[in-house]
């Protein structure tokens, strides 16, 4: 028997051309299958979303609504409590006065100052430190031969003495801080005073004798070089 719109038999489908029937129409399943899933998921994501801020908001709230009654006994004043307790559990009679109040201080007094016996009778040296001016008198003869020069050596002494410092004991080279008569260099090293010229004269000899080896070698070499 058929219809007056379908022209085809109503004849019964087998598996076979269900299946092929169904193979036929593969987009329009699918489509339905996924939505499905695709809702499943969004409610349960809603869910678990809902869920996890409850379960932090939710403490958080009630702690600051919370106000503790005035009896209750926290961590926080027990401790107080305890803290205080144990600052007054001694015997306040008991406390010793240190008397910390009652100190003397005690200031290190200081040592004199030294005066060095040059700076003393640096009077006479026109106020400054170091060897004593030369106020004697003699001659170049006399401070020779007080010093122990051979008279064969004189006219090499005289002819370097009279270069260096014109036969003054006193002489000072400002630049360089040499003395005396050979201007010795520094003025310390001369044993005595080195403006004293029967010192500064010995000084004089053991220095040509040791860098020269003879007062004649000393002449040879000033003359050559126009210092010794």
């Amino acid at each position: 028997m058929t219809s007056a719109d379908d022209p085809t038999p109503d004849v019964p489908l087998t598996r076979r051309a269900a299946r092929l029937a169904q193979q036929r129409q593969p987009h329009r399943t699918r489509h339905v299958r996924w939505s499905r899933r695709r809702s499943v998921a969004g409610i349960f994501a809603g869910v678990a979303a809902v869920g996890l801020a409850a379960a932090y908001i939710g403490p958080a709230g009630l702690a600051m609504a919370y106000t503790p009654p005035a009896d209750e006994t926290t961590v926080y004043t027990g401790m107080v409590a305890n803290a205080q307790s144990l600052s007054v559990a001694g015997d306040a009679s008991a406390v010793v006065d240190l008397g910390r109040g009652n100190y003397e201080t005690y200031e290190k007094p200081k040592p004199p100052p030294v005066i060095a016996a040059s700076t003393a009778s640096s009077s006479s040296s026109g106020g400054s430190s170091g060897p004593l001016l030369y106020t004697g008198g003699g001659s170049s003869a006399e401070w020779m031969s007080a010093a122990g020069i051979a008279q064969s050596d004189w006219g090499y002494v005289d002819y370097i003495v009279s270069h260096e410092s014109g036969w003054n004991p006193n002489a000072t080279n400002r630049s360089s801080g040499a003395c005396g008569l050979v201007q010795a260099l520094p003025c310390s090293k001369v044993p005595g005073n080195g403006y004293d010229p029967v010192d500064n004269l010995r000084w004089g000899t053991g220095y040509a004798v040791g860098r020269y080896g003879s007062w004649e070698g000393a002449y040879a070499f000033w003359v050559s070089n126009n210092w010794w």
